[in-house]
């Protein structure tokens, strides 16, 4: 009888017995037979008998890592993101093909043995010490995929995953441990059908069904028996047996395996035999991995989705653990993008601005009552090369975008807005001359503001003479009208009325408590602006703009989203009041080339500094948008110059961005409802004023400081302020 140690338990000679037979043996074959016969006996002066049972006994096994998808509002797919290109699915959606073709290749004693394979660790080593070499190995189907989980937890860390594959006697018995462990608890199937999810099949696909779409352009489970061969064949070494670089070598390795399948009654000789004849059809997908490969130019969407995913401590508690949830969770990211409406954005984006034009355009779209971003798109494509660009124009410097765009006078309608709130009626008149001063001193949030006679700012046309009321001022955007509207209010309202709308500057900084700001001198994104205009849409609430309207991960479950944040703005009677203003504008102002047939539609013009930029912001009950046209760089003065084919002097908000927002608009809009903005009557009577050039532009030329659609004079000018902040010229 074995002698047992001292305190009770199994005797050293059983115990030792267990290492050799278990631990020693099998650790040896367990590194596929990585040692001669003679180094697998070598073991056990090198191994401890307490070492296999000091391993931790429970496997870890980390969620597999795979794509995740992003669709647009009804469910399409825009983009795939992923570190591992991987969908797990269970063994009844994987042809019965490619489980026996790659238990026969792999470990054809797999529903014989247990976790460790003794007549294949004995017919190895035998073969082992023949050879004097490395010849076969051992290693069952359990034992792979024990090791494949140790790679899956080492992640893209090329050290932590040279660790998990080491050639190493201790790795080996730890990985043996876990074998027993999963085939314990799990049992074949569940371990095939882990192991067919897990294991690498070459040219970026993790397991078998993004194997079967890469390779076939088809689900696994509709596999034939040539092509699960050709899959199976691939796993032992994914770069040799590479059907698209190598297929002689790739088609030598399937017939392998399918003879297999016949040797092991699988399948019939004569099948094997038939197969073996057809040579390799492959019907290759491309890997499209990223915001790159967005349908309908909604690759600077699918990256804002991003930007608010890692952004938001929702989905994580810190970037990098957000960033690896992004990357391999598996999730499925509805979001609010409408096919319709982006697909009208690009439309008329590349019916208007060329790619390679000199200047660029951004447009956005969003809901009222909701904040709902429904399309978002550019003239420069997403990506690296050529005209392409990874700044997103479309939104704030920390979402993916720059440092923002002067709005000019599509400012405006916050200073009118601020000031319907203090009182002010819409009736009430300026003598608008065409040039004059800033008046001094105006009142701020923080005191009081005061100009230099050398502050001044003009009109475009010099037959623009007030006197003039709000309705006439804001069609013709009268620059001279809103100085004085601002300061005889103040600043401090301005700016509290353009925070409640949520317009901020681009690059984050407080707004600039200075008269000026009334022109837009301060940059800002086109998704700001056309968020805070939904707000005129919707009785006067601003709903912040979101972007994800759910969220499920790899397991189907719900995740918490971030949610939009409505507010009272103003009150209904001063949205509607803009409204009328800017219904104004479109109807009979600087905006009648961006008008729409057939519903209610407001907006407002606006051009910058030396035409560095030139916008146009409009809105239905149903949609508010914003149209940017200029160089993200801030140094190409559209005078002179062709966009999209057309030449034109001058650049204004009214002959670029405004037919883009209209072409785009009504894209969007067709065939759904068409209900009519609220208005209030006001009575302006016509003052017999000069209405701008012949196109009835009525653009204004300010000389300090922009004039909202107009040429801009030299400008005051704020010390330490960059030109590129300035607009050009120090001018302001």
């Amino acid at each position: 009888m074995a002698k047992k140690r001292d305190g009770g338990g199994l005797s050293t000679t059983q115990r030792t017995a267990r290492f050799l037979g278990v631990s020693v043996l099998a650790g040896a074959v367990l590194a596929g037979i990585a040692l001669p016969a003679a180094g697998a006996l070598g073991l056990a002066a090198k191994g401890s008998v307490e070492g296999f049972d000091e391993i931790p006994a429970n496997l870890k096994t980390p969620p597999l890592s795979q794509r995740t998808t992003i669709q647009d509002s009804d469910g399409n797919e825009i983009a795939k993101v992923y570190s591992r290109d991987r969908t797990v699915v269970s063994l009844k959606n994987m042809s019965p093909y490619i489980q026996q073709a790659i238990v026969a290749i792999e470990d054809a004693r797999f529903y014989q043995h247990g976790a460790i394979d003794v007549k294949g660790i004995l017919r190895a080593l035998n073969k082992n010490a023949q050879s004097g070499g490395v010849s076969q190995g051992a290693s069952t189907l359990t034992q792979q995929y024990v090791k494949n989980v140790f790679v899956e937890e080492a992640g893209d860390d090329p050290d932590k995953v040279a660790q998990a594959t080491q050639q190493t006697i201790g790795r080996k018995v730890k990985e043996l441990k876990y074998a027993i462990q999963v085939e314990k608890e799990l049992g074949k199937r569940k371990i095939l059908q882990n192991y067919l999810n897990i294991t690498f099949f070459g040219e970026q696909a993790y397991g078998v069904e993004a194997a079967a779409q890469r390779y076939f352009s088809k689900h696994a489970k509709d596999l034939n028996l040539e092509e699960s061969a050709l899959l199976a064949g691939i796993v032992q070494s994914p770069s040799r047996y590479d059907p698209v670089n190598d297929p002689q070598e790739a088609t030598r390795r399937r017939n392998t395996v399918l003879q297999r399948m016949a040797d092991l009654k699988n399948i019939t000789q004569e099948q094997a035999d038939a197969a073996a004849k057809k040579p390799i059809k492959l019907a290759i997908s491309r890997p499209k991995n990223g915001c790159i490969t967005a349908t309908d130019g909604a690759g600077f969407f699918c990256d804002y989705i991003r930007k608010v995913f890692l952004s938001d401590r929702t989905f994580g508690k810190n970037r990098k653990a957000r960033l690896k949830r992004w990357d391999q969770g598996g999730l499925t990211i509805r979001t609010t993008l409408d096919r319709q409406t982006q697909k009208s954005i690009q439309d008329s984006i590349g019916k208007h601005v060329y790619e390679e034009d000199p200047v660029a355009t951004a447009a956005t779209i969003v809901e009222p009552g909701t904040g709902k971003i429904l399309g978002m798109g550019q003239s420069r494509p997403y990506g690296f090369r050529g005209n392409q660009t990874m700044l997103n124009l479309s939104v704030d410097h920390d979402m993916g975008g720059g440092a923002g765009y002067q709005p000019g006078s599509t400012f405006k309608p916050v200073i009118a807005a601020a000031a319907l709130e203090q009182g002010t009626s819409p009736e009430q008149e300026y003598p608008s001359p065409y040039r004059m001063p800033y008046p001094s001193p105006v009142q701020t949030c923080d005191g009081e503001w005061h100009g230099s006679p050398a502050d001044v700012t003009q009109n475009e046309n010099r037959k623009e003479v007030g006197p003039y009321a709000m309705k006439e001022a804001t069609a013709k955007s009268v620059n001279t009208y809103f100085v004085q509207l601002i300061s005889d209010m103040g600043i401090c309202p301005a700016v509290k009325m353009a925070q409640k709308m949520g317009i901020e500057r681009a690059d984050g900084k407080p707004l600039q408590q200075v008269p000026s700001m009334t022109l837009g001198v301060q940059e800002m994104s086109p998704l700001t602006m056309a968020a805070g205009y939904a707000a005129f849409a919707n009785g006067g609430e601003y709903c912040s703009p979101v972007a994800i309207e759910s969220i499920t991960d790899a397991r189907g479950r719900a995740l918490k989203v971030p949610q939009t944040s409505c507010r009272t703005a103003m009150s209904k009677k001063t949205a509607d009041t803009i409204n009328t203003l800017l219904k104004g504008v479109v109807e009979d102002g600087t905006g009648k080339e961006a008008g729409l047939k057939g519903r209610d539609s407001a907006g407002k013009t606006g051009t910058t500094d030396s035409r560095y930029a030139a916008w146009f912001v409009g809105y239905t009950p149903n949609a508010a948008g914003a149209v940017w046209v200029g160089d993200p760089q801030h140094q190409r003065k559209m005078y002179n110059i062709t966009i999209g084919g057309v030449p034109h002097d001058k650049v204004y908000g009214a002959d670029t961005p405004g037919p883009i927002w209209r072409d785009a608009m009504t894209g969007a809009l067709a065939g759904r409802p068409a209900p009519a903005l609220p208005t209030v009557p006001i009575d302006d009577p016509d003052k017999g004023k000069a209405s701008g050039d012949d196109k009835g532009n009525g653009k204004h030329k300010p000389g300090r400081g922009h004039g909202g659609d107009n040429k801009p004079g030299g400008g005051w000018h704020l010390p330490g302020w960059p030109d590129i902040l300035g607009g050009g010229n120090g001018g302001w």
